[in-house]
């Protein structure tokens, strides 16, 4: 699959798309036009066999035909060649091709254009291709190719474009010396480059038009040496972390037409001097920089400008009025900067082709000048967090293809004139006037038809201090997605008519002085009830970023409508009556506050059904009776809050409810618990319907105490007669140790070719269903050697592919299994029961006598360990963002075994190669449960104790029990792995032999923590982040078993890492 890394885009689709068409232009003018050929030669025919043996394919693809089936290559798809028969032009792009690029492609001595954009291609970029001598267009982006450039030695070349965006090259950028001779498009984005800037290029090529350059680690000043690039027409160095001032001959470039270098740490001036010489500017991009002074009036004189983009910098000052004679301009953005003044000086009605304007959190004053008005190309304006006053004008109407508008915290009047106002702009999606209007009444004309506000889906009036009801015309409103009337004065019912709009996933209501019971119709909201899978909100109608923060945070920022949470807020009003059992049914629920009402009776155990909530605040309510236990199902509470209530008895245990802290629980005195005091110290008429059932709970767990220390005593000596009986003798235990490798395909005792397989029942082998032997042999080329996909403790893993292309991981248990095949049957059905999503879930078996076969799920990626230490470019494909998704849902398959299924289930060895990866890069969590189908003494594991080495817990040292906690400490040790990318114990280093754990221990006692962490994973703005998963690591590999965390917090841990959202 391909990896796009998350980082926010720069504000350049029209530098793009110059860009793709001026490539496109150069690749495809030949390949349009080809010319008659005369066969191509039997040397270029090899090579390209041999090129095309390298390959592997996603899905049927036509080349595995057409390259065999006709003997001239000139006729074969993607290939043209020249009227001497010669292979011209290779084009394969958007193929599904895997596998390496080979060098064999250098015996194509006349290619001229080679394209294999868009696929999958991993390894080295061969550098002899880079040297072919007529080759001018080379075209490899968005691939998975890795590693570093060679630097091409002397020769006479002819690349005109060379196009390696989107991969993840890494290293300095090497000098191309004559490579770049006549080189008019480079392109090296989106990869892992680093080191200082290369200039120089400028020097080597005088006939560059676009270089792109943007989201690397390029760091220090922008040497000089651009000014030599005199027919640069396109120049992006963004999200690098390059610094100092834009330097001086940059503006020597006077061909320029789109300078795009926001995301860096740029400081100085912009220079009204220096700036007027790019006179055919159209997109200049700076933001996101360290940028001060004032906007220069002289940018006037740039006559193309269409994109002027400066938000998040420290300018100051009041705009120009000349600015008004940038006539060509369609985006102005200018937010979070320190502009000041009267918005008024510039006459904004000479800028007839703005389609963005975006001047929030910055200090303008004044009223909203009248000449924004007659903008009629105007989508999406904000002006919010800034110092205006006034009314909207009438003319506002004029706005008649406005989308996004926000004007919050801009001290407006009158509401009732707005909204008539606004009502008639039609196209109107976002509508935020939050903050304004101060204690007005909110407006209540049922009367309005239901043709107004027909598109608005994102609608807030929070912090106006209205008065009044929750008005009626929002019924009409069915597109609403998000609806805040946060923090106002309003009175009256929740409207029971709010549970039948559609879309609606976010309602905030906090804040206010409603009264009653919360209407039943609340819980059909459709948005809620829905799986979170099914329900998906449509990007396209914002113009503009929502502003959103962080719940807890104080500090802003802008952010996609999709960080929102499905979230319903009650709080701090004067609701009363019971919580509904019915708000169970609202399964995509993330969020639920109903803090400081008057909510009285039990808490509905239909609750502990909202399986995706992250937050529960119940606080400061009349509710009574127990919290339910049930609660601590919920696998990602991460917030829990029920003080000041009327609660009794014990708080639930487990999982995440070990982790909230006392504050969550105060101000219930007949509360009792870990954090509290102990329940058995109350008194017994405080709780006498439960006495009888606390001493049959005593009694009970007496005699289940006898009955397990008996069976224990049991099963042990069955294992110490099993291992009498059937352990090999040390010459057969080495003979087989050496063997087992090149055993494979003639292993003796495989079951008959008509032994069929037990499928257990699932979603996911619906297409493997009667499945017998030969199925198995045949999709295993008889277990050959070349299905091998892993090997471990407990046998090899082998690929099946089906006959109608379904893949299975087939595992061949290895080790004494000291069970009768009915033991063995009911053990292997008992695992079978843990069906989670982030599990590698047994989908069948086979027994034959002492031949065991089992059936999993095939992982499209493989193991965690083979991307972080085998692949050449593994690290890098795992971004910070893949890390932490892998780590969290690891968490939670652990959290399943551990404490959800029945019985529980101890690993014993948790390690990267037994988490798997899906086409997605899910983790799944395997070879769970298998150590109660096999001996740890007659396995291959490595050790004499159970687990791996490196991540063996020290307390196994003393006892071969595997623990929960000893668990952990091994899950600890991955999350080091994903953070470091180092191997728990590196390969051939004798000399220190310590180990990851230790090392990341004495790196944090000397205050380096922040130079554990892999260099790939530096400088891309997820220190924080790393920081914070770094703690949970170090807790979970701590020497006391006793101080480790359990599963359920860590899960809670990892997916607090994210943070909850809220809109304002």
């Amino acid at each position: 699959m391909i990896m796009l890394r998350n980082q926010q885009q720069p504000d350049n689709n029209n530098g793009n798309f110059n860009f793709f068409f001026l490539s496109f232009f150069v690749i495809s003018i030949l390949f349009l036009f080809p010319v008659p050929s005369h066969g191509c030669s039997q040397t270029e025919r090899g090579s390209l066999l041999n090129f095309r043996s390298n390959l592997t394919f996603s899905f049927n693809n036509t080349i595995l035909t057409s390259w065999v089936a006709n003997d001239d290559c000139c006729q074969w798809e993607g290939i043209s060649c020249d009227d001497n028969g010669f292979v011209a032009v290779l084009s394969l792009p958007i193929n599904g091709l895997g596998g390496r690029i080979s060098n064999s492609l250098a015996g194509l001595s006349q290619l001229t254009q080679l394209n294999l954009s868009y696929n999958r291609l991993t390894g080295d970029l061969p550098t002899e291709i880079l040297l072919l001598p007529s080759l001018s267009t080379l075209d490899v982006s968005f691939n998975h190719l890795s590693g570093k450039l060679s630097r091409p030695p002397l020769g006479n070349y002819s690349l005109r474009v060379l196009n390696l965006s989107s991969n993840f090259f890494t290293g300095p950028f090497i000098s191309l010396g004559n490579l770049a001779r006549f080189l008019m498009v480079l392109n090296i984005s989106n990869n892992n480059f680093f080191g200082p800037f290369p200039s120089s290029i400028c020097n080597l090529s005088q006939e560059l038009r676009v270089m792109d350059l943007s989201h690397n680690q390029f760091e220090g000043d922008i040497p000089p040496g651009l000014g030599s690039c005199l027919f640069l027409t396109e120049f992006q160095a963004g999200v690098n972390n390059l610094t100092g001032p834009i330097p001086k001959d940059l503006f020597d470039m006077t061909s320029l037409k789109i300078l795009s270098l926001p995301f860096n740490l740029l400081s100085g001036i912009l220079d009204g001097t220096l700036i007027t010489k790019l006179l055919n500017l159209a997109i200049l991009d700076l933001s996101s920089n360290l940028l001060s002074g004032e906007l220069p009036a002289s940018i006037s004189h740039m006559p193309l400008l269409e994109q002027l983009i400066l938000h998040d910098n420290q300018l100051n000052g009041v705009l120009p009025p000349e600015l008004s004679n940038c006539t060509n301009l369609k985006i102005l953005n200018l937010r979070y900067n320190n502009f000041n003044g009267n918005l008024a000086v510039v006459n904004f009605s000479s800028l007839s082709n703005l389609n963005k304007l975006d001047l929030g959190n910055n200090n303008f004053t004044g009223e909203i000048p009248k000449s924004l008005y007659s903008l009629k190309s105007l989508k999406a304006l904000r002006l919010a967090r800034n110092s205006l006053k006034g009314e909207i004008d009438p003319t506002m109407l004029e706005l008649q293809a406005l989308s996004y508008l926000s004007l919050s915290s801009d001290g407006l009047r009158n509401i009732t004139t707005a909204l008539q106002i606004l009502k008639d702009c039609k196209k109107l999606t976002a509508m935020i006037l939050a903050k304004n209007f101060f204690k007005e009444a909110m407006p209540t004309d049922d009367k309005w038809e239901n043709r107004y506000f027909q598109n608005l889906q994102v609608l807030s009036l929070a912090g106006c201090k209205l008065t009044g009801q929750v008005p009626l015309w929002l019924f009409n409103l069915s597109k609403l997605l998000v609806l805040d009337l946060s923090d106002n004065h309003l009175t009256g019912p929740v409207p029971a008519w709010l549970g039948s709009l559609p879309y609606l996933f976010y309602l905030d209501l906090s804040g206010n002085l409603l009264s009653g019971e919360i209407p039943p119709q609340i819980t059909g909201l459709h948005a809620l009830m829905v799986d979170k899978f099914e329900f998906r909100i449509d990007q396209g109608f914002l113009d503009l970023p929502v502003f959103i923060r962080p719940e807890k945070g104080s500090g802003l920022q802008y952010n996609q409508l999709t960080e929102l949470p499905p979230a319903i807020y009650l709080r701090n009003n004067t609701l009363n009556g019971t919580i509904l059992p019915q708000i169970g049914q609202l399964k995509n629920l993330h969020v639920l506050d109903l803090s400081d009402n008057k909510f009285s009776g039990i808490i509905p155990v239909q609750l502990c059904n909202l399986t995706n909530l992250e937050k529960l605040d119940l606080s400061t309510n009349n509710l009574s009776g127990m919290i339910p236990s049930l609660l601590n199902s919920l696998h990602f509470l991460a917030s829990f809050n029920v003080a000041y209530n009327n609660l009794e008895g014990p708080i639930p245990s487990g999982g995440q409810f070990d982790l909230f802290p006392i504050s969550s629980y105060e101000g219930n005195t007949k509360l009792c618990g870990a954090l509290l005091q102990n329940c058995s110290n109350q008194s017994r008429n405080e709780f006498p319907s439960n006495t009888k059932h606390m001493n049959k709970k005593i009694i009970v767990s007496m005699a289940f105490g006898i009955a397990f220390g008996g069976a224990f005593i049991l099963i042990v000596s069955i294992l110490i007669i099993c291992y009498i009986m059937k352990a090999p003798k040390k010459g057969q235990n080495e003979t087989k140790l050496k063997s087992n490798a090149s055993s494979t395909s003639s292993a003796p005792n495989l079951p008959p070719s008509n032994s069929i397989f037990v499928m257990v029942p699932n979603a996911e082998n619906s297409s493997t269903k009667n499945l017998v032997m030969s199925d198995i042999l045949k999709a295993t080329n008889n277990f050959d050697q070349e299905s091998i996909i892993g090997s471990g403790g407990f046998g090899m893993v082998y690929k099946a592919t089906l006959s109608d292309g379904y893949k299975l991981a087939i595992k061949r248990l290895s080790g004494e299994i000291c069970l009768m095949e009915r033991q063995f049957r009911a053990e292997v059905e008992s695992l079978s029961s843990a069906q989670h999503k982030n599990l590698v879930c047994l989908q069948g078996y086979c027994t034959h006598g002492s031949s065991w076969l089992l059936i999993y799920s095939y992982m499209e990626n493989g193991s965690l360990d083979y991307w972080l230490h085998e692949r050449v470019d593994g690290n890098s494909v795992l971004d910070w963002p893949t890390r932490l998704k892998i780590a969290q849902g690891a968490s939670r398959g652990l959290y399943y075994i551990h404490q959800t299924c029945e019985p529980h289930i101890v690993h014993r060895d948790i390690k990267s190669s037994n988490i798997l990866l899906d086409e997605y890069f899910e983790a799944h969590v395997a070879d769970f449960g298998l150590s109660r189908l096999i001996l740890p003494y007659a396995t291959h594991v490595t050790t004499e104790v159970v687990g791996t080495l490196g991540y063996i817990p020290p307390e196994y040292g003393l006892a071969w029990v595997a623990t929960l906690r000893g668990d952990m400490y091994s899950f600890g040790v991955v999350l080091l792995e994903l953070l470091t990318g180092r191997r728990p114990v590196e390969l051939f280093k004798f000399k220190d032999s310590s180990g990851l754990v230790v090392w990341v221990n004495q790196m944090i006692h000397k205050g380096k923590q922040s130079q554990v962490f892999d260099l790939l994973l530096k400088g891309k703005g997820f220190e924080d982040k790393m920081l914070r998963v770094l703690d949970v690591a170090c807790m979970c590999v701590h020497d006391n078993p006793l101080k480790r965390p359990t599963i359920g917090e860590v899960v809670v841990w990892l997916e607090n890492v994210s943070g909850d959202m809220q809109i304002h």
